[in-house]
């Protein structure tokens, strides 16, 4: 079975080729249909979901994964999420890392901006979001965008194959 990932940014799909290394993997891009920067679990895993459905169809696997911020009390955290739906429609979810956002990007955000370009100027560095991202700048590069995402993606195929037994 084919998978098709639905999006086009890099450290998305090289996590789904690492994971799903004898699969053929392709991508495009489909619309989320959340707001551009998810302020929560539930928008950003909905915005996961309506990725892989846009994606499956009879004879393909579709994966969607979006990263997004959630509240803890007070705190922002970073969040991501990925979903993973089979031709016949059934849908797996799963969650990644998060760790806590400094308070000069939650008030960034909180005025519309969006995590990827608040994270260019933060770290004096270019698509930040198609490499490292703000998990790779905020743990020192020890976990990166692709490695988190390849995470959320161990955990989708284990479900999917568990569940296919």
């Amino acid at each position: 079975m084919n998978i098709i990932v639905g999006s086009t940014n890099p450290a998305k799909v090289n996590a789904v080729k690492e994971v799903f290394y004898e699969k053929m993997v392709d991508s495009k891009v489909v619309p989320s249909h959340v707001s551009p920067q998810p302020f929560s679990d539930d928008e950003t895993r909905q915005g996961a979901i309506n990725r892989a459905v846009a994606c499956t169809s009879s004879d393909t696997m579709g994966i969607g994964l979006e990263g997004g911020v959630m509240y803890v009390e007070e705190q922002l955290f970073l969040c991501n999420w990925g979903a993973l739906v089979i031709p016949d429609q059934t849908i797996f979810t799963a969650s990644g890392a998060r760790i806590p956002l400094p308070k000069e990007i939650d008030i960034q955000l909180e005025h519309g901006m969006e995590l990827g370009d608040i994270m260019n100027a933060y770290a004096k560095r270019k698509n930040v979001g198609k490499k490292e991202g703000a998990i790779g700048i905020f743990t020192n590069e020890m976990i990166s965008r692709q490695t988190m995402f390849s995470h959320v993606v161990k955990l989708l195929r284990g479900q999917w194959e568990y569940n296919s037994r």
